[in-house]
């Protein structure tokens, strides 16, 4: 356990590529639209706008004269094929339940992402996933995104966990920027995109989700009835357009 830090009692979840398998179809269906307008998006490019600064595209098309009303539209039809896609697939990771059923109940947890509302609730429609977490925080529970560390400052304080008994889970150096902007320690997985990425910072680069729990027991914490109840903060979901990226 390094110094600084408690026995781990909080558990905060990055969504997409942690939880559920969406990174890649979000990077297939951002890159097939930008294409329509003649706007070339490769591997590394989204990884470095997307994953590492949390900026997104759309600059790319300004950066080619397209006028801010088309891309909007662009955006719209961005967001509504990767909604049906959504609908369609089924997205979540493997061993990502038996890890959770294995840790409910021993920490308190939530979900921390910078998915949208929208897309939020596609995804967890029929995930079966929502009852294992004690909160979610979305775009507009926090001030600002991702690599910011205001949205697992919100986490903390939502949780009535100290901080230093918190750790994040995530799998982009821009969560990883997140979190140990609010000092909590990070348990990185990667995924197809981001494997083999630095990762400076990292508390532990992970194989696999399913590593999570042998990950936390040098520092595990049971969580009984002395800990305190998080904040009940874990409410419907409600689908609102989002200027995202």
């Amino acid at each position: 356990m390094s110094s600084g830090h408690d026995a781990v009692k909080a558990i905060f979840w990055d969504n997409d590529g942690v939880l559920v398998d969406t990174e890649q179809l979000y990077f297939q269906v951002t890159q097939q639209v930008l294409a329509t307008a003649g706007v070339r998006l490769t591997d590394e490019e989204y990884v470095e706008l997307f994953l590492v600064q949390g900026r997104g595209a759309w600059h790319l098309a300004e950066e080619r004269g397209i006028p801010a009303e088309t891309i909007d539209r662009l955006r719209d039809r961005r967001n509504a094929i990767y909604g049906e896609a959504l609908a369609r697939a089924p997205l979540v990771l493997s061993g990502v339940r038996s890890v959770l059923d294995e840790l409910h109940g021993k920490y308190v947890m939530g979900i921390v992402t910078t998915c949208s509302r929208e897309h939020f609730e596609v995804i967890h429609q029929s995930s079966g996933l929502l009852g294992y977490f004690d909160f979610v925080l979305l775009p507009g529970d926090y001030p600002r995104k991702k690599p910011h560390p205001d949205p697992y400052l919100c986490a903390v304080e939502r949780s009535g966990v100290e901080r230093t008994a918190c750790v994040a889970v995530e799998d982009s150096e821009r969560g990883l920027a997140s979190a140990t902007a609010a000092g909590l320690r990070c348990l990185v997985v990667p995924t197809s995109l981001t494997r083999g990425r630095a990762f400076a910072g990292a508390y532990r680069i992970l194989d696999a989700v399913t590593d999570v729990p042998s990950a936390l027991e040098p520092f595990s914490f049971r969580r009984g009835p002395e800990h305190a109840e998080p904040r009940p903060i874990l409410r419907g979901i409600k689908a609102t357009r989002s200027n995202d990226k």
